[in-house]
């Protein structure tokens, strides 16, 4: 019996030919039955005859065929199999629910309704009238009241700031104005703008890092937990008093930093989707780690609002139901709604909901390297293609070449679990398959992400292909480049 394939296409329009610089433009992506496409009429889509300053864009089908490894798994590893799907099932009843959904409101002023525009109408004459009478704290009346680099009423960045306090109070107008007195009041103590300017010393660049944007174009927020399992660097970070008081200080310098690098203009990006890997954390038994944490939860909540766009957790274990009992009281119910929570199974699936896969750091299923490693062949713009595997299925990535180049692409398979291969198929009939990667049982262990090039001197196509022999389905992640020879 023929084999079903379900086919996605994507290519560049005939009319408009890529230059050598825009060899990584946007492809359309056109979805279509493989049956369908026999009833093309080839003379609808004439080929362009490619001159030597001209460089065409490689076409990419992606097929789903039946696995041919697919007997071999049940004969011999449908066992094992089935008790990861059963410790994958009770993982998930484990993990707290998403609760709630949440959609960020606009930050462009001509987006907020009549009610909203009065109250922050209202607000704003009160912080006029709060500067007029130096009710800020402001040691002379000449000096300037800013907040996150912004200074209030100067422009429309300041009404976007004072949006977010509208908003963490429900556009209460009286309790905002308590509010925002009451972080200016704080940031003057605490000594936010001299600390933003300090160089302070820490070795928490693996406990909290930014890293790329996800699709609506927030900045990432990495907080790695596990980190702390360092015994050396735990008692550096937490074994007193005055090394918690460092470690908030650290801990507010680079959200104050972070935050000023932000856009507050109206319509601009300005929250951070906020990543917690909870992977290998320390857990409640450490009350060090947990009144550091409470603390900062509360300096957070009173004085950042509206800053999180969204508060991922992953890789998370049991003990996180008991956890979050204990922060979750210090939480408003419109910050619980802002949570998504994810087990060491979903983690990647998750975080690929919100943020493309070239954007996401290796160890968390993406294909993004340290900014410390360096990567020659692609970049955080060089963007990735997601195909979902299904159980029982081989997928295959077909690369259309039209002219001699070199390609170099990245695949890889979350958690792998498959068996993988590459090739090149020329175009001319009699010529021979080219084995770039011999078939290759790829185990969880291997590397997360294969890079592979080949030198193409005639035209044909390369095919990279996925079996999954398993009863669970897989996220393939793959991206190439082409460089003209």
């Amino acid at each position: 019996m023929a084999e079903e394939s379900i086919t996605t296409t994507l290519t560049t329009p005939p009319e408009k030919q890529p230059s050598p610089e825009e060899s990584n433009s946007t492809q359309q992506v056109l979805a279509r039955e493989t049956e369908k496409a026999t009833e093309t009429d080839p003379s609808e889509a004439p080929e362009k005859e490619v001159t030597p300053e001209e460089h065409q864009q490689p076409k990419v089908t992606e097929t789903e065929t039946a696995s041919t490894e697919k007997k071999e798994l049940e004969l011999g590893d449908g066992d094992d199999d089935k008790s990861q799907k059963s410790a994958a099932e009770e993982e998930n009843k484990r993990i707290p629910k998403n609760l709630g959904s949440f959609k960020e409101e606009s930050s462009k002023l001509s987006d907020l309704s009549d009610s909203e525009k009065k109250s922050l109408d209202e607000l704003k004459h009160l912080v006029r009238d709060a500067l007029d009478n130096h009710q800020f704290s402001t040691t002379t009346p000449e000096e300037e009241v800013t907040i996150w680099g912004v200074p209030l009423l100067k422009d429309d960045r300041s009404d976007v700031v004072l949006l977010k306090f509208l908003r963490a109070r429900d556009f209460k107008v009286k309790d905002s104005l308590a509010m925002l007195k009451n972080t200016i009041k704080w940031r003057k103590e605490f000594k936010i703008d001299e600390l933003v300017e300090e160089e302070l010393v820490d070795d928490l660049d693996k406990v909290v890092f930014m890293h790329g944007h996800d699709r609506e174009g927030h900045p990432v927020c990495y907080n790695v937990y596990g980190e702390f399992q360092n015994k050396e660097l735990y008692n550096k970070t937490f074994s007193d008093e005055d090394k918690r008081k460092h470690f908030l200080r650290t801990r507010i310098q680079f959200l104050e930093r972070s935050i000023r690098k932000l856009d507050f203009n109206s319509g601009g990006v300005s929250t951070i989707f906020q990543i917690n890997d909870m992977k290998n954390s320390p857990g409640l038994g450490k009350k060090e780690l947990r009144s550091a944490t409470k603390q900062a939860v509360e300096l957070l909540q009173d004085n950042y609002p509206e800053f999180v766009f969204k508060q991922a957790f992953i890789n998370v274990p049991w003990w996180y139901l008991v956890f979050y009992t204990v922060i979750g009281p210090f939480m408003t119910p419109r910050s619980k709604s802002k949570l998504v929570f994810a087990g060491p199974s979903k983690s990647a699936e998750t975080l690929f909901k919100y943020i493309s896969p070239e954007q996401v750091p290796v160890q968390y299923g993406g294909l993004s390297v340290d900014p410390c490693d360096c990567n020659p062949d692609f970049s955080l713009d060089d963007q990735a293609s997601e195909v979902t595997v299904k159980p029982g299925t081989k997928q295959t990535v077909e690369i259309i070449i039209y002219e001699k180049c070199e390609i170099v692409w990245e695949i890889r398979v979350i958690g792998w679990e498959v068996s993988y291969k590459a090739e090149f198929v020329p175009e001319e009939k009699d010529a021979y398959t080219v084995v770039i990667q011999k078939p290759r049982k790829m185990k969880p262990a291997d590397e997360p992400v294969l890079t592979q090039s080949f030198k193409v001197n005639e035209l044909g196509k390369v095919l990279l292909t996925v079996d999954n022999p398993t009863s669970k389905k897989k996220k393939l992640v793959y991206r190439f480049n082409v460089k003209p020879l």
